[in-house]
């Protein structure tokens, strides 16, 4: 509301009558007191006619505040002081504001200079020198308006920061409340974890143990050839389960840490398939399980050699062990793009959405732990942390009743290099042939300070015609009867105490005498930890134990064929 009320709508261009004429008979002491009072006040005053809305009179506290003077304001009217938009309002305020209302509210003002102020009007009806006017007190509210608004912007923005921040602590929350449940969940994933690689470690270590004390039990009582051999089997089985078993655990191990090491490169798919087939057949065969498909034109893939040949021998063995005996397993390669997928394609019993949805849990075998196909359950785990590290992903398609088609697809590798196929067709070929038994007679220097290892190998090669076998238990003992010797082929631990395999070999390489001899490096560290491999170390072939015997006979012999060539 306005500094001013009702009336019939003012005309503020009439001009008003002479002042002289306004002020005839006046009360001389009571003007006298009315300006005193007027002049004297601290704020600003103004009276102003309802029906022209001239102002009739001003004081010096209004003309020093607004800028004009007593007699500019005298030739002005209320709109005069009032942005040009607000006019309208201004007009409805003094037609409508009842004479009872002292308070009109804030007002926009407009000073001399421009300025736009905000006023809080204080008002009243009065009659002045006869005519029908109203006594205004604007009160300058301007800083107290924008501090108001300023308070209310702060209010408003800490509302939104308390609703921000309550919706945060919600998210924190629930966030919160799911890593509680998870942890809650992986607590007792591991729990059960180690109550089934308890179970897993103890089973094969059983038959190992059972086995080995009956062949121990009783000296007096001799055992036939058959059950010598039984036993034997049983305890070289349950062995390399133990062994498979602890590799896998180490590779998931090592994925789960981020420290599997990788050498991605272009390799020809058809020639690491290859490989890997020349493992499986002699366990698809006793079965009458056909493996088909030809790999021979498959493209390249960027992928670890390694790895890549340990994920596609798990495919495939998986694939021999649950299809039943005489079907086919199918393999298939194909482009799709920048990728290249091989799959494998068995008629096993199959699975159920369910059991596919749990495929990647370690040691769930799916409810086939009471069947008689060994596993453990950890193979598809590894399979699939080594395909997504080499920048390939892994799936399958099942059917109860009908099989399963398990795929993997890695990156396609583009043009090989002209060079590749050389490497892979050595990398293909068999190792080398058994030494003849009309060789020349050979030296082989052991040096193991685990003497239960020593005395394998030792005797592995005490049936060998030809072959001369020198033990040490420590490498310095080796680097003497090296270079007494001068061994054609030198079997080597890395870990010994008083000088390591490490330091043996170095003092071998810096000794033009034994500088060439072929050495082959035992390790009990787990594969592709670090061990000393390849020439840098002057190491002709690394083997990691437990061992197979065949590939240490194998490396012998091609150590034994490299020293002659060279």
């Amino acid at each position: 509301m306005q500094d001013g009320p009702r009336a019939p709508t003012p005309d503020p261009s009439a001009a008003p009558a002479p002042r002289g004429a306004e002020r005839a008979q006046p009360d001389s002491a009571g003007e006298l007191r009315y300006r005193q009072l007027f002049e004297s006040s601290p704020l600003p005053l103004w009276i102003y006619d309802l029906e022209t809305l001239r102002f009739l009179d001003v004081n010096e506290v209004a003309c020093a505040r607004y800028g004009w003077s007593r007699d500019e304001f005298l030739a002005m009217s209320i709109l005069d002081i009032r942005p040009p938009e607000d006019a309208r309002a201004v007009m409805d305020s003094v037609r409508d504001t009842p004479p009872s209302v002292f308070s009109s509210g804030v007002w926009r003002h407009r000073v001399k200079s421009g300025e736009i102020i905000l006023v809080e009007i204080t008002s009243h009806e009065m009659t002045f020198m006869g005519r029908h006017t109203r006594f205004v007190c604007p009160i300058d509210v301007t800083q107290r308006v924008r501090n108001e608004e300023r308070l209310a912007r702060h209010a408003e923005e800490l509302e939104e920061r308390v609703r921000q921040r309550t919706a945060e602590l919600l998210v924190s929350n629930r966030e919160l409340a799911q890593a509680t449940a998870q942890a809650q969940q992986a607590s007792i994933a591991k729990s059960r974890f180690l109550s089934t690689v308890s179970h897993e470690l103890r089973t094969p270590l059983n038959a190992i143990l059972g086995f080995a004390q009956l062949l121990t039990l009783d000296p007096s009582r001799a055992l036939s050839a058959k059950q010598q051999s039984t036993y034997g089997g049983h305890i070289a089985d349950a062995g390399r389960h133990l062994l498979d078993l602890i590799n896998e655990l180490l590779d998931l191990a090592a994925i789960e840490a981020g420290k599997t090491a990788m050498t991605i490169e272009p390799l020809a798919l058809g020639a690491v398939l290859a490989d890997c087939l020349s493992l499986i057949l002699p366990i698809a065969a006793p079965r009458g399980i056909v493996l088909r498909g030809a790999a021979g034109d498959s493209p390249g893939v960027l992928g670890d050699r390694t790895r890549l040949k340990q994920v596609l021998i798990n495919l495939l063995s998986n694939a021999v062990k649950y299809s039943p005996e005489h079907s086919v397993v199918d393999i298939g390669c194909q482009q799709l793009g920048d990728t290249v997928r091989l799959s494998v394609v068995d008629h096993g019993p199959g699975m159920t959405p369910e059991q596919v949805a749990a495929l990647y849990q370690p040691f769930n075998r799916l409810g086939r732990e009471s069947g008689t196909t060994q596993g453990s359950g950890i193979g598809l785990v590894v399979t699939k942390g080594l395909i997504e590290l080499m920048g390939g992903r892994i799936g399958v398609d099942s059917i109860p009743g009908v099989g399963s088609t398990f795929w993997i697809e890695l990156p396609a590798a583009g043009e090989l290099p002209a060079d590749l196929p050389a490497h892979i067709e050595a990398a293909a070929r068999p190792a080398f042939a058994a030494v003849e038994a009309d060789a020349p007679a050979v030296t082989v220097l052991c040096v193991d300070d685990d003497l239960p290892s020593l005395r394998l190998v030792e005797d592995l090669l005490a049936s060998r015609p030809g072959t001369r076998v020198l033990t040490a238990t420590n490498g310095r003992i080796g680097v003497e009867l090296a270079r007494r010797h001068l061994p054609t082929v030198i079997v080597m631990d890395n870990n010994m105490p008083e000088m390591t395999g490490r330091e043996a070999r170095a003092l071998l390489r810096a000794d033009p005498a034994t500088a060439r001899i072929p050495v082959i490096a035992l390790s009990a560290n787990a594969p592709g930890s670090g061990d000393a491999t390849a020439a840098g170390e002057g190491v002709f072939r690394s083997i990691p134990k437990p061992f197979e015997v065949g590939p240490v006979l194998d490396a012998i012999d091609a150590a034994i064929a490299a020293g002659r060539a060279g």
